[in-house]
């Protein structure tokens, strides 16, 4: 089995094909032969040692992947709903070695489910962490339908689902964008578009006077946005951020592993996709090989949609 990851960390260059042992499906388990991996900001923090500290029990290499889409080719016992050669789509918690940038994934079948019909595996692969992650962040703020979400970042992969679930929820979503981006972000379905910027909490005040029910804080804003939000409302945050409440505001720090197993989550994902109401965005691939190339590209910033490692079949 080939992976691409670290033994030593480092920049785009440190990533590297490295052979692993081969793995098989336990109960409850499958194993796919990926054929597409996306690559996210947070693939980086794995590569360059952000994460050395959580990983210094664990010997390398370090693999970084929280998506994963290819082939089922080995399903564990106890496993039902699917059968070798299904194209399927997982979300994956990397840690050490096993992470998505692999070209034999093991997991547990309840991080799977099977790739939208109409796409194919590397646009699906785009889909798993950062749809889930729109998910749990909306399920976490509990919005009522009619209610106003503002939602920054709202051009890049987590904050242009936060915005379709959003309004396939039944929500009223004000947005940041860029000059280039505003009518992308309108596309994606949002009401109100507002110039982004360290100030867009005054801009979500000038569009929502009364403040906003709630944020999903894609651009990572944190206690710069929370004036826009109306007292009594709730925050999303993607990296872990609280602070003290103030104004009865709810601060909900919002981490992907509490939904790695929500296969009927993932699966209402897909059937979204199938019906239109998320789209895919695949802005480049890479062959796997080339995977510090595809590094350079995210970190140089400016990418719309996700970046995708392909291995051969």
């Amino acid at each position: 089995m080939r992976v691409v990851g670290v033994t030593e960390f480092g920049g785009p260059e440190a990533l590297d094909v490295v052979e692993a042992p081969e793995q098989h499906a336990g109960p409850g388990e499958v194993r796919i032969s990926v054929r597409a991996a996306t690559v996210n900001p947070t693939d980086t923090f794995t590569r360059n040692g952000a994460r050395a500290e959580q990983l210094s029990q664990e010997p390398p290499p370090y693999v970084p992947g929280m998506d994963a889409a290819g082939v089922i080719d080995e399903i564990g016992e106890g496993v039902t709903g699917f059968a070798t050669g299904d194209h399927v789509m997982a979300i994956v918690i990397p840690h050490g070695s096993h992470g998505a940038y692999a070209d034999g994934l093991v997991v547990q079948a309840e991080s799977v489910t099977h790739v939208p019909a109409g796409t194919d595996d590397v646009a699906a692969s785009t889909l798993p962490m950062n749809g889930l992650t729109a998910r749990l962040a909306l399920d976490r703020l509990d919005l009522s339908p009619g209610s106003t979400l503002a939602v920054t970042g709202a051009a890049g992969a987590f904050g242009g689902y936060a915005i379709q679930l959003a309004k396939a929820d039944g929500l009223r979503v004000v947005a940041d964008a860029s000059e280039q981006d505003t009518e992308l972000v309108k596309q994606l379905g949002a009401d109100i578009v507002v110039p982004r910027g360290e100030d867009v909490a005054d801009r979500f005040r000038e569009a929502v006077p009364e403040g906003v029910d709630g944020v999903a804080d894609g651009a990572v804003l944190n206690e710069r946005v929370v004036p826009a939000i109306r007292d009594g409302g709730g925050i999303a945050t993607v990296r872990g951020f609280s602070t003290e409440a103030e104004r009865g505001i709810t601060y909900h720090p919002v981490w992907i592993y509490h939904y790695r197993n929500e296969q009927a989550k993932l699966d209402r994902l897909r059937q979204q996709v199938e019906q239109g109401a998320v789209t895919l965005r695949v802005a480049r691939t890479f062959p796997a090989t080339q995977a510090s190339d595809a590094h350079r590209v995210l970190e140089d910033g400016g990418t719309r949609g996700r970046l995708v490692l392909e291995f051969p079949a």
